[in-house]
């Protein structure tokens, strides 16, 4: 079996409104490769998770720290010699440029999908603070990548692994040179 690691740790950041499956993905992700794994709700303050979890979206200004935060992770992995996984919204291109800036190291990986699909998952699911009433707001300020960000973009009909195998397909990993 191939080793899937790159010769230089990378990081990859799997951005996406909120339902389209990114901790998961992520999470899968980084099993699969053998990388480390963060998700980014983990880096939100007790106070934003309130404020979302009453039904208030964050402004650029709370989410600036929160993105800090994710970027020294994500630094810190990299000069540990790491790959690694972060989910992240991402929504905007002013976030993923704070947390990319002109890293080679760092890829964008993003969960594309119908609003209603998204809807769909975000009512089903249960445990988060994340409620189905901001939705809008997380597609108010997706900015979708543009090529010069040079995106992995995967669409979320599939499943999980169905996802995993598309971006791993995408980074020149084998299908089956992955666990799984």
């Amino acid at each position: 079996m191939t080793d899937p690691r790159p010769t230089a740790p990378t990081v990859l950041v799997v951005m996406g409104v909120s339902g389209s499956g990114k901790s998961t993905v992520a999470a899968l992700l980084a099993e699969r490769l053998g990388w480390t794994f963060a998700d980014g709700d983990d880096f939100h303050t007790p106070d934003s998770i309130a404020r979302m979890r009453d039904g208030h979206p964050l402004d650029d200004a709370a989410r600036q720290p929160w993105l800090g935060r994710i970027r020294a992770w994500i630094d810190a992995r990299l000069a540990a010699g790491e790959s690694a996984v972060v989910a992240c919204s991402a929504l905007k291109r002013a976030y993923r440029r704070t947390l990319i800036g002109a890293s080679p190291r760092i890829r964008l990986v993003f969960l594309e999908g119908s609003r209603e699909l998204i809807q769909d998952r975000i009512r089903a699911r249960h445990g988060h603070f994340m409620p189905a009433t901001l939705l809008d707001s997380q597609f108010a300020a997706l900015e979708p990548p543009g090529p010069d960000e040079d995106p992995i973009t995967v669409g979320i009909e599939e499943g999980p692994d169905a996802i995993v195998a598309a971006v791993a397909t995408r980074l020149g990993i084998p299908a089956g040179d992955i666990c799984g």
